[in-house]
């Protein structure tokens, strides 16, 4: 993740992989496997940054995260700090 924000354009680099997760290709993810794969692989994030992820891109009623929103979210997060 800290490798996507450091890319001239980290919101496109964080949504094609964000893509690759979505094995439907209908724009969303399950937010338990995009927790899984932030918590787990490469630099992991602490659960409580992925809350915050979660929180800023909003998850559905039906455990779903919108790529896109999610994207803008990481985003958003990683200019206030």
């Amino acid at each position: 993740m800290h490798r996507q924000l450091q890319q001239e354009a980290p919101e496109q680099e964080i949504l094609e992989a964000m893509k690759m997760a979505d094995k439907e290709q209908k724009g969303f993810v399950l937010a338990s496997e995009l927790r899984a794969a932030l918590t787990g692989v490469g630099e992991k994030l602490t659960d409580r940054e992925v809350d915050e992820l979660l929180r800023e891109a909003g998850v559905g009623t039906d455990g779903r995260v919108h790529c896109e929103k999610f994207a803008k979210a990481v985003t958003r997060l990683s200019v206030r700090r």
